[in-house]
């Protein structure tokens, strides 16, 4: 009996050619695995496509909710954004790729687990981190690692291939954006954006969204509640983390929000630019962080943010499966206790405006926040406070004055 290896599977060219390439250098059984994180019409027709490619089997798994509920929401409950602007769209979905294509691995019995990233990306990194934590006696192929038995170079490279071990399937050998999508964002690299002095051809390369110039004229109202953290509904309507998300990426894309333009540094020390669509995730997190300006203290506020950094940078460099990551998003879980309570804003134009924030446990207080005079809050009070907070600056000034005296 052969040995089997499990391949993360998108039909894709790369990921077809990868199948015989499999079978004739290593006699392996392949079992493709394709992982849904909401990747849509992308889906469509692979059962066919593995068959004819080779595979013995599909497997065609549905993660989407655990993706939302396990993945997304700690990090939106933390506002882990990498480097200011990247809302982790790919680096969130590979741990729970990883620790699928393991599960799919331990119920075949197979011995290696296959990807097609490339020897210059991120998700190399990722996927095998999260393999190596969670099953560390299997093995990893990364055939575009391997030159000295992966010997192709481009599409036309792999068409041929595929095609000289009986493969013939509607491959498009013209370049094209390079994209990864789920359901919380879609990523863009190639073309034009390889240079950042050039502009984003916005109209050919817009997916989820129109440009913001094109979003209607009239702003749109919305309101979502929260449950400790966690989103509960959009528009007085209850339902579960992964219909919001889909219902907000409409909301988002119609009215241009969430498309950045970032250069961002990758673990294996190159920049790279892209262009990221997060429409509902852009909205999701703005509110989280509407409703928590209310709610948390200053200090926790201010722990938070580097929690937040942190996580960040956990998240895009693969580290999901490890006793820090684990550390910080139990100190992020336990500051969202309390975050509960109502958000509405409007959208415009690529905007997302304030529009009123209510939560039971809000600690703004009127009688403390207003002009008047509140009995919680005596004038007199701020004369000691300023005089001891500021004594460290009064003690050194007083020093340096009097060296300067003795110098003279």
């Amino acid at each position: 009996m052969k040995e089997k290896v499990v391949l993360a599977y998108s039909g894709g060219l790369d990921t077809t050619a990868i199948i015989p390439w499999l079978k004739e250098n290593f006699d392996y059984e392949v079992i493709c695995c394709c992982i849904d994180c909401g990747q849509g019409e992308e889906l469509e027709g692979l059962h066919e496509r593995a068959r004819l490619s080779g595979a013995s089997k599909l497997y065609i798994e549905d993660i989407v909710d655990e993706f939302c509920d396990d993945y997304i929401v700690p990090c939106v409950q933390a506002n882990a954004v990498y480097e200011n602007k990247y809302l982790l769209g790919t680096s969130m979905a590979r741990p729970v790729i990883a620790k699928r294509l393991v599960e799919i691995a331990r119920k075949e019995g197979a011995v290696a687990i296959c990807h097609g990233a490339t020897g210059k990306g991120n998700d190399q990194i990722r996927f095998e981190l999260g393999i190596k934590a969670l099953a560390p006696d299997i093995k990893i192929i990364a055939p575009w690692r391997m030159t000295d038995i992966w010997t192709m170079q481009s599409r036309e490279d792999e068409i041929e291939y595929c095609k000289a071990h009986g493969i013939d399937l509607p491959f498009d050998a013209s370049h094209s954006y390079s994209r990864d999508r789920n359901l919380w964002h879609i990523s863009h690299e190639g073309l034009e954006l390889e240079d950042p002095s050039q502009e984003p051809n916005y109209d050919h390369l817009l997916v989820l969204s129109v440009s913001p110039e094109k979003a209607p004229d009239e702003g749109e109202y919305i309101t979502m509640t929260f449950e400790k953290g966690i989103p509960t509904s959009l528009n007085g309507e209850k339902m579960k983390v992964s219909d919001i998300i889909k219902k907000l990426n409409i909301l988002g894309g119609k009215h241009g929000i969430g498309i950045i333009d970032i250069v961002e540094n990758r673990v294996v020390g190159m920049k790279s630019r892209g262009v990221y669509e997060t429409p509902g995730g852009t909205i999701l997190m703005e509110a989280h962080q509407q409703l928590e300006e209310l709610v948390l203290d200053r200090a926790t506020m201010d722990v938070k943010k580097d929690m937040g950094n942190k996580l960040a940078q956990i998240v895009y460099e693969g580290k999901w499966f490890t006793p820090l990551c684990d550390a910080v998003r139990a100190f992020v879980k336990s500051t969202q206790e309390y975050v509960t309570g109502e958000v509405k804003f409007k959208l415009y134009k690529g905007n997302i405006i304030k529009a009123g924030t209510t939560s039971p446990y809000s600690l703004y207080n009127e009688s403390l926040a207003s002009f008047t005079t509140g009995d919680m809050y005596d004038h007199h009070d701020a004369d000691g406070f300023i005089t001891l907070f500021g004594l460290p600056l009064k003690v050194r000034a007083m020093k340096l004055a009097e060296v300067k005296a003795n110098e003279k």
